[in-house]
């Protein structure tokens, strides 16, 4: 498995205590770079930019990166644009959802 798949697998275990859905089938996590010198960057939304538990899910992205051996600097980077919707959703989320 590569770094950016183990990033990918370890974002799965962070959730959002609201929903009790992952923030990948959630859909809140638009992108994961991956540099040769193992530097990770993740561009992340959260459901809504009130959203009181930010904090906490960031963090949450931030220590499941680092809790990987072979990562060395972790970014997160919170965007509000596009802004999410449920059509981000992956289907797994969806069916969590109900839907």
């Amino acid at each position: 498995m590569n770094l950016k798949d183990k990033v990918v697998e370890a974002l799965k275990c962070v959730y959002d205590p609201e929903l009790n859905i992952n923030v990948v089938d959630l859909g809140l996590i638009y992108n994961v770079d991956v540099t040769d010198d193992h530097d990770v960057e993740v561009t992340m939304t959260l459901t809504t930019p009130g959203c009181p538990l930010h904090d906490s899910i960031t963090r949450g992205v931030r220590y499941s990166i680092e809790g990987i051996e072979e990562t060395r600097n972790v970014e997160v980077n919170l965007v509000w644009e596009p802004a999410w919707s449920p059509e981000k959703m992956t289907a797994e989320g969806l069916r969590l959802l109900g839907r």
